[in-house]
């Protein structure tokens, strides 16, 4: 069993509306140091793979597929070994 954590960003020349509502809240709040804040989306998902390689190509896939826009967002995973299954190579 494996545990991606993927993290899915806008790309720096897309515009964030979330991200400047955010940014003006907090400085409204009085955290006066935040000069920009970019929204995102992370996703944690538990696959089953017989290897890493074979867990990250699915993990990539996922991304382009359906989690990231590629048009407008940008992409990065990590893949964790959760438990070895029978048999698997880390």
């Amino acid at each position: 069993m494996w545990l991606a954590r993927v993290y899915v960003t806008l790309k720096p020349v897309v515009n964030d509306p979330q991200g400047l509502t955010i940014q003006q809240a907090l400085t409204d709040l009085g955290f006066k140091s935040v000069r920009q804040v970019r929204s995102g989306k992370y996703f944690e998902i538990q696959l089953e793979a017989p290897d890493r390689a074979a867990a990250e190509a699915g993990v990539d896939a996922f991304c382009r597929r359906l989690l990231a826009n590629p048009v407008i967002e940008d992409y990065r995973f990590e893949v964790e070994l959760l438990q070895p299954a029978p048999g698997a190579r880390a």
